[in-house]
């Protein structure tokens, strides 16, 4: 059955964008997508199976000018349960004002405005996927319980570059948005909204650093009482890209209760209210975008304390072929010192563009 739907959402984007490309209004329509396979093996002692074969991601998405001013993107993810949260979905699907580079209004569904790695692309973001940190506090299978957004929510963007250098570059960006606070495909629960904002300065060519915060709350429902847990939060960003070589570090910190279980209705609150993790990653090329060797540090605490973390310790060697195929292979070291436990993972992916 999920595949039946993941073909026919397929047709049906292509007779959209072949009846979008008929009209004069809608300019530059690319229709583009990626697929990631990867298998992944694990010595953790209670896990079942301890290796497994997944699609960890098939995307399409059909991206567009609508007259001169407006960009627009409408994203599918065609993998996964039917059905479930994480089965086949609209993930983007917005449209975007343009015509001034110091003021882009965005509206719709679309990336939180919160952090450096959460608007990265799967395969561009380098390692077995997003860090714990990002993951758990940018939205993507979120501490508070919201189910899977991967980072995204729907509500309105203001965001532009200034002060232009003598070569063009811009000094500073900007980002302000006000969003629902329930994810993706998701109506308000509650009467608040979440508000995320951020700014970096590009002193060097390569060279970016940032500061974000977040205020708002995520809200369940059950009959008719409604209960909310805030979502307060800072973070610090940098990075460094440029000939190919990648230096990237953030750090989350995050003041609010969180839901006990993975369960819309159920609106059981746990009292702990401190959560924080960061990273350190970096990517060095061995042959100039083709080959590269990666190692990453990445630490999430769930009670903002060192007896709730959760720490890996990652390296990698990736394969790229003519920007069209990335082979990747990873090695995991896990410290979970919550499970008082100790284990390896191995991960393998291969991912194509089109």
């Amino acid at each position: 059955m999920k595949y039946k739907i993941s073909i026919a959402v397929l047709f049906f984007f292509s007779s959209i964008a072949n009846v979008f490309a008929q009209q004069e209004w809608f300019k530059d329509i690319k229709l583009s997508g990626y697929v990631i396979g990867q298998y992944q093996y694990t010595s953790k002692t209670d896990a079942t199976p301890k290796d497994n074969f997944n699609t960890r991601l098939v995307r399409l998405s059909i991206d567009g000018k609508l007259l001169p001013d407006f960009a627009y993107r409408v994203q599918a993810q065609l993998n996964g349960t039917p059905g479930s949260s994480s089965g086949p979905r609209i993930v983007d699907a917005f449209i975007e004002w343009q015509r001034y580079g110091f003021a882009k209004v965005k509206v719709g569904q679309f990336k939180r405005a919160f952090t450096f790695e959460n608007p990265m692309n799967p395969i561009d973001q380098g390692f077995i996927s997003y860090a714990q940190v990002i993951s758990k506090l940018s939205g993507f299978e979120d501490r508070v319980g919201e189910h899977s957004s991967n980072g995204r929510d729907i509500g309105v963007q203001l965001q532009g570059d200034l002060l232009p250098n003598s070569k063009g570059r811009h000094l500073l960006h900007y980002q302000i948005a006000i969003y629902n606070g329930q994810g993706t495909n998701m109506k308000d629960v509650n009467n608040s909204k979440d508000i995320i904002g951020g700014m970096w300065v590009c002193p060097l060519e390569g060279l970016r650093i940032g500061a974000f915060g977040w205020t708002g709350s995520y809200a369940r429902k059950n009959g008719t009482d409604v209960q909310n847990v805030a979502r307060n939060r800072y973070a610090f960003s940098g990075e460094y890209k440029k000939n190919d070589w990648t230096l990237r570090t953030e750090y989350i910190h995050s003041q609010g209760k969180k839901f006990a279980f993975n369960n819309s209705s159920d609106i059981t609150i746990i009292n702990n209210d401190k959560a924080d993790g960061w990273y350190i990653a970096g990517i060095a090329p061995v042959i100039t975008n083709t080959v590269h060797l990666k190692a990453r540090y990445d630490v999430y605490r769930d009670e903002a304390n060192w007896n709730s973390s959760k720490n890996m310790y990652e390296v990698g060697l990736d394969y790229i072929y003519k920007k069209k195929v990335k082979v990747q292979v990873h090695y995991v070291r896990v410290n979970e010192r919550s499970k008082h436990q100790n284990y390896n993972m191995v991960d393998c992916q291969l991912s194509m563009r089109f």
